[in-house]
């Protein structure tokens, strides 16, 4: 009879994939049903295997984990995700959240993390890595909570100056597109920096592609 949890692992490098894998199947509750190595393979996968959950590593080609994430949320509504990381930047974390992942671990945590993170999703909660807990409790997300949307949300105004700026647009071009003011721009470009914790152009140029954005120009 089967009781294991079954699980699709989605993570473009195989030697990472392995190990992992291995960590997974080493555990009695536990068993990787399904392997990918790019997000539209993930998606395939997942639509192909129903798995109870998807360990789901954020850069991979084709399709990066969030936008992996967000189409299989709309094709299968109950999955459950927990992504797999290197990246502590607020922008990743706040993208995530917003697409309906129910857990973040570091790639750099000891093991035993991602399997505590596995049991604690398979159960029905949020599981975020205690060493971002401090962030998460100090920064944009507030009380929020991984399944919550906290008032940093960014406007539609917001994010289509984010994306031209990702796109190389002066603040003067972005004016003359959207029929607003220079000072309207800098605006709008400022307060969506201050709401996800932003201090440069590359942390624009992250957000833009986490998003998509820079595939569709």
């Amino acid at each position: 009879m089967e009781t294991s949890m079954r699980i699709l692992l989605a993570e473009d490098h195989g030697t990472v994939r392995e190990g992992i894998k291995m960590l997974v199947n080493a555990q009695p509750d536990m068993k990787v049903v399904g392997e990918a190595a790019d997000g539209a393979a993930a998606v395939a996968q997942a639509q192909k295997l129903m798995p109870d959950m998807v360990v789901m590593d954020i850069s991979m080609p084709e399709l990066n984990g969030l936008m992996a994430t967000k189409r299989l949320k709309r094709l299968l509504p109950d999955i459950k995700i927990l992504t797999l990381t290197r990246h502590t930047d607020d922008g990743y974390l706040q993208q995530l959240i917003k697409a309906g992942v129910n857990g973040y671990v570091l790639k750099q945590s000891a093991p035993t993390e991602l399997i505590t993170a596995i049991r604690a999703v398979n159960a029905g909660k949020s599981y975020l890595d205690p060493a971002l807990v401090q962030k998460v409790m100090g920064g944009y997300a507030g009380t929020a909570g991984l399944s919550g949307q906290g008032s940093n949300e960014i406007t539609p105004r917001e994010a289509e100056v984010l994306r031209l700026i990702a796109w190389g647009y002066s603040n003067k071009e972005i004016g003359e597109r959207l029929d607003v003011s220079v000072k309207t721009v800098e605006a709008h470009k400022s307060n969506t920096m201050k709401k996800l914790g932003m201090a440069s152009r590359i942390d624009i140029i992250r957000f833009a592609i986490l998003q998509g954005w820079l595939q569709d120009n």
